[in-house]
């Protein structure tokens, strides 16, 4: 069965209808979802018995009481994931048609739809009107309809700081877990990298899922056109078919320096856009997850 086009999935009013939708169509391909958690909670401490792990030995108990423990832990297969999702202004365009905006609430419900399923935790970050935005990482089927709910309800309007919403989003998982990031990543470039590496170091499985649409990738005017900033507003006449070529460049250096930048940091990197089968991009970015966690590499696809 063919997956559904983005149109037919963006004329689904129900998120929740449209993100089990995609999630049917990955499981009919005979998919499965990379999902799959693993950790370990502290649960008590033991006296020390000979043959145990001395990696497990609590040494600074030992410099206050002189006598050695074992810590004892308690094996889980819970996963938190994060969504933190770009509400700015750019993630309106294009104006007619399906909207960044719209393509990122999709996918952002389906992996959801999909985490939860699994029995894992989900959550999102994002920012609405200059303040932070935050759903707590939970399982279970009513805290996924409030989720989605509250996804539904973004809508991308003025500026944002992608820096300060990763950082926060990843900050309030209470133990290593996923943090995904869609969004264009036209703001702040530099800060928002600096970001995303510093929430790799401190264990977190981070993945940048970058959402454009195709007439972003290739200036599809001639002539005179009038362009609009979306979040500023600001104007400026130019010749399109002039600059079109250095157009060309800059998006593909851009798009470039995403990429390299991920793969350099250990980062999961995915650009997906909006003329593709929310299932399609799903599937292609799944499949690469579980091709570096069968590796142990982290790669990133190039664009489509």
């Amino acid at each position: 069965m063919p997956a559904l086009s983005p149109a037919v999935v963006a004329a689904i009013d129900d998120l929740e209808l449209a993100a089990r939708l995609v999630v049917e169509g990955l499981r009919t391909g005979g998919h499965r979802s990379p999902f799959h958690g693993y950790s370990t909670e502290f649960r008590q401490h033991r006296p020390y018995r000979a043959g145990d792990d001395l990696k497990y030995l609590d040494w600074k108990l030992f410099a206050r009481s002189d006598r050695l423990y074992t810590r004892q832990f308690r094996e889980t297969t819970n996963l938190s994931v994060m969504l933190v999702l770009d509400t700015s202004g750019s993630m309106a365009f294009p104006p007619q048609g399906l909207s960044k905006a719209r393509y990122g609430a999709i996918i952002a419900a389906a992996l959801a739809y999909l985490v939860s399923e699994q029995g894992h935790a989900v959550g999102m970050m994002t920012m609405t009107h200059g303040g932070l935005s935050y759903v707590p990482a939970r399982g279970g089927r009513p805290h996924l309809r409030s989720l989605l709910a509250r996804i539904d309800r973004t809508e991308p309007t003025g500026e944002w700081d992608p820096a300060r919403t990763i950082a926060r989003g990843a900050q309030l998982l209470q133990r290593r877990g996923v943090v995904i990031v869609i969004s264009d990543f036209y703001d702040n470039e530099e800060a928002t990298r600096r970001e995303l590496r510093r929430v790799g170091q401190r264990g977190h499985d981070v993945a940048m899922l970058q959402l454009l649409s195709r007439s972003e990738l290739a200036l599809p005017f001639s002539g005179q056109i009038e362009l609009e900033d979306i979040e500023s507003q600001a104007r400026d006449l130019v010749d399109a078919t002039a600059i079109a070529p250095q157009y060309k460049r800059a998006v593909g250096d851009f798009l470039d320096r995403c990429r390299t930048h991920a793969l350099r940091d250990g980062i999961d990197y995915a650009l997906m856009t909006t003329d593709m089968a929310p299932e399609t991009a799903l599937r292609d970015y799944l499949l690469r997850r579980s091709r570096r966690d069968t590796s142990g590499h982290t790669g990133s696809t190039r664009p489509v």
